[in-house]
């Protein structure tokens, strides 16, 4: 029967890189690991790794166990963090994973007013994940997602909580600022500066220019909104971003919002979680209270 500290030390040494190590961050010896596992493969009738010289190299089985225990340990040690905190009377940490780069404005407006409602939760935000925002979910290496682009999976929910539209951003004084909108052939002079995302993922390239065969004369990257604005502001580039950002940044920094195309590109926020998180209540709340975000 494979029990989770066959799945522990599968993930030690390979993390580790030996048994030696690996016994030692288990705080077992290591005549005590090797015998467990040399018990699991006996159970088993096959080996999980062989020896080449001092290394370990894990066979096609070690492999499933390996991608086994990398998928159920991480919601064991979940489960009794979460357990651990209910018995000391904490509610929890609510982990944040953030896939929308100008949203941090959003959140802290959310932020503030849930820490005061809930006192036994603390709040942690993380930008990069080593497998994505999907990943991050399905490893419980986050409790919700924002993402404006939602990728549906089996376990996984998306609730939206905001609409915007997602605008141009030039100067004030860009020949672009007076028109009422701009067309995809208005950005071919144009340096556009971007976050630092595939294209793929950029609805000015997906839902304005590439359909229309279009491409800007420059892409720039900048990965901080202050920097790029203050870029565009000094006619070094324009942006694409939310009408809500620009709004909240066009009092302190020069620059005008444009609607892209005549009907304009409507975007929404979502929040995802796991599905069997659904009823956690300090999660629950905090989606009620991004509902209630309104921007001008």
């Amino acid at each position: 029967m494979i029990e989770r500290n066959h799945l522990e030390i599968l993930r030690a040494v390979h993390l580790k890189g030996s048994l030696t190590a690996a016994a030692e961050g288990l705080h077992l010896t290591q005549s005590a690991l090797s015998h467990s596992i040399r018990k699991l493969e006996h159970q088993l009738g096959t080996p999980v790794w062989i020896r080449e010289g001092r290394q370990l190299r894990l066979t096609q089985s070690g492999e499933c166990l390996l991608a086994l225990a990398n998928r159920l340990l991480p919601q064991f040690e979940h489960a009794e963090l979460l357990v651990g905190q209910l018995a000391s009377g904490q509610r929890g940490t609510l982990r944040i994973g953030m896939e929308c780069h100008p949203c941090y404005q959003w959140l802290l407006k959310v932020v503030g007013p849930y820490l005061e409602q809930w006192p036994g939760v603390d709040v942690d935000v993380k930008q990069k994940f080593q497998f994505g925002g999907i990943g991050a979910l399905f490893g419980y290496d986050i409790d919700l997602l924002v993402t404006p682009d939602p990728l549906h999976r089996p376990g996984l929910v998306f609730e939206p909580v905001f609409d915007y539209e997602q605008v141009l951003v030039v100067s004030e004084n860009h020949p672009l600022a007076g028109k009422p909108w701009v067309e995809p052939a208005d950005l071919e002079s144009e340096t556009l500066i971007t976050y630092p995302v595939e294209i793929e993922r950029l609805d000015v390239y997906t839902r304005f220019l590439l359909p229309a065969q279009s491409t800007p004369a420059r892409h720039k990257i900048i990965e901080t909104t202050d920097i790029m604005l203050q870029m565009v502001a000094a006619n070094r580039g324009v942006a694409a971003l939310p009408r809500w950002l620009v709004n909240e940044y066009g009092e302190k920094i020069r620059v005008k919002p444009v609607r892209m195309g005549r009907q304009g590109i409507t975007k929404q926020i979502f929040l995802g979680l796991r599905e069997r998180d659904q009823g956690v209540d300090y999660l629950n709340s905090f989606m009620t209270m991004a509902r209630g975000i309104r921007w001008r």
